[in-house]
Parts: structure tokens; C-alpha cells; sequence
């Protein structure tokens, strides 16, 4: 692909996908066929995740939450028929620190046990310090962080409870009242002021609006793993080292003392095709 297509070319698809642009649409706007298009992100995707397994080494996370954000392989969960194999579900785990803004890694599975242990063994692995970490009500963290961490961690849970009365004026895709915020201690000795999941379900809608294969409300989906994967590890790095954070006025990488210099698009593709 990298003799097929010049860097200027690789450069625009690359930036496209990475603001999420349909892939139809740059094949309108280039002239690039769409299966072109497909196979660069896919390749440039799966070096990204090189890149992101290099550079998030021996971090420095004082706060970090984590989350969950759902997708699709082919189709919806519901509609999978019994011996399908790489279709239905897929959740892709997200650990942000509150201060700088960056996102150490992410894990593609599904929401069960066997992600979230593997998922936060593999952050717990780029740590260099002791971190406090919040996350939502699911139960499989609760092992996961002690298999990771063991002692050396501040963790609790925020778990919200939502409004499910009948008759409430609500339409088919708003999102349903907060009741009650409960905030439950299970390690150590995080401080409550810090116990919160704000800044990672901000990054889900980032995550969103950036990948569309997990725009909602779209005929935008993922038929292989495999791209869905390349695709979110692209958005990751474009997130970390290129895209500035309005707040910060810098990148996520930058601010965690990660890259000392601001990256491209250009730059992203050269080491991508080194």
C-alpha cells in the first residue's frame, strides 16, 4: 500500500478517518477507491497499536477512571444465530487520567471478566506510580483491580441509579434521569472528591464522534474484528499525539511527558510506514 498510494494521499485518508469521516465520503472527496481507503486504515490502524504498546511505558497516573463503550461486529448481539463466530458485541475498555488528559491503553473485547482482567493487568504494566482509580458499577472490576494492582491502589466505585418510572417524557434515545450517586470504597484509601467517571464518559463521546464505526444512529459498523480493533487504535493515537485538548492546549501525550514535540498527521504515517 505505501508504493501504491504518495505520502500527500496517505496523509488526507489517514486525517479523514482519524475526524471521522465516512469511508464512502473520502472516496468522494479523493477519488481513492474505497477498498484503497479501507486497507490503509487497517494497516496504518495496526501499527498504531505498536505505537501506543511503545510509547505508554512507565507512566505517571495519579487519577485514573475507567469505562466501557459498546459496539458491533456485523451485527447486533440479539440478532447472532447459534455457531456465528466474530459477530455481535464488542466493548472496547478505556482507562483516561484526569490530569493530563492521555489514554494509556484500551482493551476490544467483550464485557466479562476475561477482558477487564487482561485489560487491567495491561495498565497496571505501563504504571509507574501508585494511581487512584474509579470506575462504574461493573463487578468484573473488582477482581480484575486487585489481580492487577494487588495493594498498591486507591479504587472505588461510582455506581448511578436511574430513573425508570413509567410515563416519563422521554424519547426513544434520551438517556434517562440520575436518581441516586453512590460512591463505594473497595481498596485502599481513595479521596471522594476524586471518585468520578466524567472525564472517560467524555471520552466516549470524543471516541464517537471520531470512529465512525461507532457513530450511533448510522448504517456505520465493523464486519471484521480485526478492522474495528485497527480502527479504535488509530483514534488513539491520533487522540494522544496529534489532536490538540482544547483545555490543555497541548496533547494528551505531551501533557503526561510522554512526546516532547507535537505530532502530524505526516509524522503518524512515516513512522507507520518506517
Amino acid at each position: 500500500m505505501a508504493n501504491v498510494l504518495p505520502k500527500d494521499k496517505q496523509v488526507t485518508v489517514i486525517g479523514a478517518l482519524a475526524e471521522g469521516t465516512a469511508i464512502r465520503s473520502i472516496e468522494r472527496m479523493t477519488g481513492i477507491h474505497r477498498d484503497s481507503i479501507m486497507r490503509l486504515g487497517v494497516r496504518i490502524g495496526e501499527k498504531c497499536q505498536k505505537i501506543l504498546d511503545e510509547k505508554m511505558r512507565d507512566l505517571s497516573c495519579d487519577q485514573l477512571q475507567l469505562d466501557e463503550i459498546w459496539g458491533f461486529i456485523g451485527k447486533k448481539q440479539k440478532n447472532v444465530q447459534e455457531g456465528e463466530i466474530g459477530v455481535g458485541d464488542a466493548w472496547t475498555f478505556v482507562a483516561i487520567d484526569s490530569d493530563s488528559k492521555v489514554v494509556p491503553c484500551f482493551k476490544v473485547g467483550k464485557r466479562d471478566a476475561e477482558t477487564a482482567n487482561a485489560f487491567v493487568e495491561d495498565l497496571s504494566s505501563r504504571l509507574k506510580n501508585r494511581p487512584q482509580i474509579s470506575t462504574d458499577g461493573l463487578r468484573a472490576y473488582i477482581e480484575a483491580v486487585e489481580r492487577g494492582f494487588g495493594s498498591e491502589v486507591d479504587y472505588a466505585q461510582i455506581v448511578k441509579t436511574f430513573s425508570t418510572a413509567e410515563g416519563t417524557p422521554q424519547g426513544r434515545y434520551s438517556p434517562p434521569e440520575v436518581v441516586r450517586i453512590e460512591k463505594n470504597v473497595i481498596a485502599g484509601n481513595p479521596s471522594v472528591d476524586n471518585i468520578s467517571t466524567s472525564y472517560v464518559e467524555r471520552q466516549n463521546l470524543t471516541m464517537r464522534m471520531h470512529c465512525r464505526r461507532l457513530t450511533r444512529l448510522t448504517n456505520a459498523f465493523s464486519k471484521k474484528l480485526e478492522n474495528f480493533k485497527a480502527a479504535v487504535a488509530l483514534h488513539f493515537v491520533y487522540y494522544n499525539f496529534v489532536k490538540i485538548h482544547k483545555t490543555l492546549r497541548t496533547t494528551p501525550a505531551m501533557a503526561a511527558g510522554v512526546t516532547p514535540t507535537l505530532w502530524t498527521v505526516g509524522d503518524l504515517v512515516d513512522m507507520c510506514n518506517g
